[in-house]
C-alpha cells in the first residue's frame, strides 16, 4: 500500500469529516435500502466509531499490530450481521464519500490506492470472521439477568448467566445489547473472574443522557436477556509468580481490576501488591466490601483509597492520587495494572514513567472508541473533529472521560 498517499489523501477528507460520514451513509442506504435496518435509529455513535476506525488504520498502517486489530474488529463484527455483500457496499460508499470529499486530491492514483487499501482491511476483516466461525464461536450470547442491584442513582451492578459457556479471562471486556436501545451496542469490563456457575459481573455507571447505560440502570429487569459480544482486551494478568505488582482502579475502573484480584487469589494468594482504589468523592467508593474480602484472601496487598476532599473538584481525586504515586517506592520493580477513565489512564502513565516504570510494564485497555480520539499528535484538522457544537457528538460516549463518572 501507498501509505503516504493513503495519509495525504485522509488528512484532505478528514478537514471534512463530517460532511464525508453523512455522504457516506446516505450513499450507502440510498443504493442498500434493506441495509439501514442492521443500524441503530440514532447514527451519531456509528458515525464516530467509523471514523475513529478510519483513522486507527491510516495511522497505523505499518503497525505489525495492524492484522490482528482488523482480525478481531471483524470478528466483533460478527454480532452486527456482517456478510461479504455488506463489505462489498460499504467499500463501495466509502470509496465514493471520499471521492466526493477530497476534491482535486482524489486522482486515479489515490482511488487505485484506497481500493486496494480497502480490500486489504475487508479480507483482514473477513478472514477474523470466518476463523470465529471455524473456531464454534457465536455472532453473540444470549445472558438472562440474574441479578441488578442500584448503588444510588448512578452505579448498577449487573449479574447474567449466559445461556452457553463464555470464555473469557480475567481483566477483559464484553459489549452488551438490549432490547430497550435495539442494535446499540456499549462496551463494559467484566467484574470478575471466571466463576463455577458462569455468570458474569458488570458495572454500570449512568451517564446523563446515554441511552444504554439509562436503560441498563432503570430499565432493565431480572429475567430479562441482554446480548453479550465476543469478549475483547488484553489487561489481563501476565506477572510472574513471586514478583511485586500494583493496581490501579478510578471510577468504574474497579471492575476489570477486581477480576484480577480475584483471579490473583486463587491463583497466587502470597503475592505482594498494593492497590490504589480512586473516586470522585468518597460516596462513590462502591468497592469497599469487595476490598476487605479480597485482602483477607491477599494478605500482602496493601490498600490506599482516595478520593477528593467534600465540596472540592473532582478533579482533586486526581491530584492526590499523584501525591500517594510519588510517595511509593520500587516502581522500577513493579507491574501496573491500570483501568479508568482515558484522561486518568494517561496522566498517570506519563506520572509512574517518570518515577521509573518501564512503560511496557504498565497495562491498561483503552476501550474501544466512541468519539473521534485519534493516536498521532494534535493537529488543526483534530480541533475541526472535536467542537462541542458537532450535532453527531455522542453525550454516552464522552461522559464516561469525565473524572470517574
Amino acid at each position: 500500500m501507498d501509505a503516504h498517499l493513503l495519509r495525504s489523501t485522509f488528512a484532505v477528507v478528514e478537514r471534512r469529516a463530517e460532511h464525508a460520514v453523512t455522504f457516506f451513509y446516505s450513499h450507502l442506504f440510498w443504493h442498500n435500502p434493506g441495509v439501514r435496518e442492521l443500524f441503530p435509529q440514532d447514527l451519531a455513535p456509528q458515525r464516530d466509531r467509523l471514523f475513529a476506525a478510519l483513522t486507527h488504520v491510516v495511522t497505523h498502517l505499518e503497525d505489525p499490530g495492524l492484522a490482528g486489530y482488523l482480525g478481531q474488529l471483524g470478528r466483533d463484527h460478527r454480532k452486527f450481521l456482517a456478510t461479504p455483500a455488506l463489505y462489498s457496499a460499504v467499500g463501495a460508499s466509502l470509496l465514493a464519500a471520499f471521492a466526493h470529499t477530497a476534491g482535486a486530491a482524489w486522482t486515479v492514483e489515490a482511488e487505485k490506492a484506497w481500493t486496494e487499501a480497502y480490500g486489504f482491511v475487508a479480507d483482514l476483516m473477513k478472514a477474523g470472521a470466518d476463523e470465529s466461525v471455524a473456531d464454534g464461536e457465536p455472532a453473540w450470547w444470549d445472558a438472562d439477568v440474574v441479578g441488578h442491584e442500584r448503588y444510588g442513582a448512578d452505579l448498577t451492578l449487573l449479574t447474567l448467566r449466559p445461556r452457553r459457556p463464555y470464555p473469557y479471562a480475567a481483566g477483559q471486556y464484553v459489549s452488551v445489547s438490549t432490547l430497550h436501545v435495539p442494535r446499540v451496542w456499549r462496551t463494559y469490563s467484566l467484574a470478575n473472574a471466571p466463576r463455577p456457575d458462569g455468570t458474569l459481573d458488570l458495572h454500570v455507571s449512568r451517564i446523563r443522557g446515554g441511552l444504554m447505560s439509562t436503560a441498563l440502570t432503570e430499565q432493565l429487569r431480572v429475567g430479562e436477556t441482554l446480548r453479550l459480544s465476543a469478549p475483547g482486551g488484553a489487561l489481563t494478568a501476565r506477572t510472574p509468580p513471586g514478583k511485586p505488582r500494583t493496581y490501579i482502579a478510578g471510577g468504574t475502573g474497579w471492575a476489570p481490576v477486581r477480576a484480577l484480584l480475584e483471579e490473583a487469589a486463587e491463583d497466587e494468594p502470597r503475592l505482594e501488591g498494593r492497590l490504589f482504589l480512586v473516586a470522585r468523592a468518597k460516596e462513590y467508593l462502591y468497592g469497599r466490601a469487595d476490598v476487605d474480602r479480597l485482602t483477607e484472601l491477599i494478605p500482602g496487598l496493601h490498600v490506599t483509597y482516595i478520593t477528593a476532599a467534600p465540596g472540592r473538584p473532582r478533579d482533586q481525586a486526581t491530584d492526590r492520587l499523584v501525591q500517594a504515586l510519588r510517595a511509593a517506592v520500587h516502581w522500577p520493580a513493579h507491574d501496573v495494572y491500570l483501568a479508568g477513565p482515558p484522561g486518568l489512564l494517561t496522566e498517570v502513565t506519563e506520572e509512574l514513567t517518570d518515577l521509573g516504570t518501564d512503560p511496557d510494564r504498565i497495562f491498561h485497555d483503552r476501550l474501544p472508541a466512541v468519539g473521534r480520539f485519534s493516536t498521532r499528535p494534535g493537529t488543526r484538522a483534530e480541533w475541526l473533529l472535536e467542537p462541542p457544537q458537532l450535532h453527531w457528538h455522542n453525550p454516552e460516549a464522552r461522559a464516561p472521560r469525565e473524572p470517574y463518572a
